[in-house]
Parts: C-alpha cells; sequence; structure tokens
C-alpha cells in the first residue's frame, strides 16, 4: 500500500478536520445558497457528506454496493439540521479510526469489484472517500467565496486553518 494504514486515517481524519473548519465559516442565512438550480445547496452539500464517507467504507468493506441501504443513508442524511449535520461529521474523525484500525493489510489489498471497478479496498477507500473528501470540501469553499466570503484563501481551503496566504 502507498499509504500505511495510520496515514490513511489521518488523511480522513484531516479531510473531516478541514470540512468542519469549513462548515464553521458558513452564515446560516446562506445555508440555501446553491450555484444553479440543480446543484445541492450548501446545506444538502453538508447532509451528503455526513453520510457519504463511512457508508462507503462499510461497502467497500462488505465488497459490494447496496443501493437500498446507500438510500436509506443519504436520505437519513438529508432529514439532518446544519447543526445535526456538523455533529455527524464531526463524528466521523472517530468513525474512520475505530472502523479501519482493526483492517489488516490483506484486507486494504483484498480486490473487489464495485460500482463497475475492479481494484483493491484500500484503491476503492482513496478514490471513493479520501478524494470525495478533497473534491466536495474544495465545492463547498467555492460556496463560500460565492456567498462573499473573500476572506478565505487557499491556506482555509488546504491547511484549514485562517491565516494569510504568502504565496
Amino acid at each position: 500500500m502507498v499509504l500505511t494504514k495510520e496515514e490513511l486515517i489521518a488523511s480522513l481524519q484531516n479531510e473531516t478536520r478541514i470540512l468542519l473548519h469549513l462548515a464553521g465559516k458558513i452564515d446560516r442565512s446562506q445555508l440555501d445558497y446553491r450555484p444553479t438550480p440543480n446543484q445541492r445547496s450548501t446545506l444538502e452539500l453538508l447532509q451528503y457528506l455526513s453520510a457519504m464517507g463511512p457508508i462507503m467504507i462499510a461497502f467497500v468493506k462488505a465488497g459490494a454496493f447496496d443501493q437500498e441501504a446507500w438510500q436509506a443513508a443519504i436520505s437519513a442524511a438529508g432529514r439532518r439540521n446544519f447543526d445535526q449535520a456538523l455533529t455527524a461529521l464531526e463524528k466521523q474523525r472517530s468513525i474512520y479510526g475505530d472502523v479501519l484500525q482493526g483492517w489488516s493489510d490483506d484486507d486494504f489489498r483484498g480486490e473487489i469489484e464495485m460500482l463497475g471497478r475492479k481494484m483493491s479496498r484500500g484503491g476503492f477507500i482513496v478514490n471513493l472517500v479520501l478524494c470525495a473528501h478533497a473534491a466536495y470540501r474544495t465545492q463547498l469553499f467555492l460556496y463560500l467565496k460565492a456567498c462573499g466570503r473573500d476572506e478565505l484563501n487557499t491556506m482555509n481551503l488546504w491547511a484549514g486553518v485562517d491565516a494569510p496566504f504568502a504565496g
């Protein structure tokens, strides 16, 4: 594996930390903001993220995507208010550690076929969960910028800190 188990867990936990940092910049009066009518609102994006990672890891562990469980998880997430979505996101830090800490190297290397692709379980976690976190936090960052948060910069997006950009 390119990443150790500890590095993967730390990366997922860091993604959650950065996402929560950005979520802390949201003006509650702008939770309904959406760039276009067919895109998720800010709240809908957070609701989705409050379920996406843990449910996808459960599917990777099982080796199969469960459409019914996916719909149930996303539906439940869609009923969360802003504070409940943030609480669910905060819990992901421990969920990622608790769930993945018990995996062996063979678990991560085990090959599965899911969503029309065949790769290792570790590869699925990196490509479907870790990469999705980075993509969706970027989307949230862009929502914040579109809502007038001009003071946010690269440090907020990539480091999850309020700091002047020195580049």
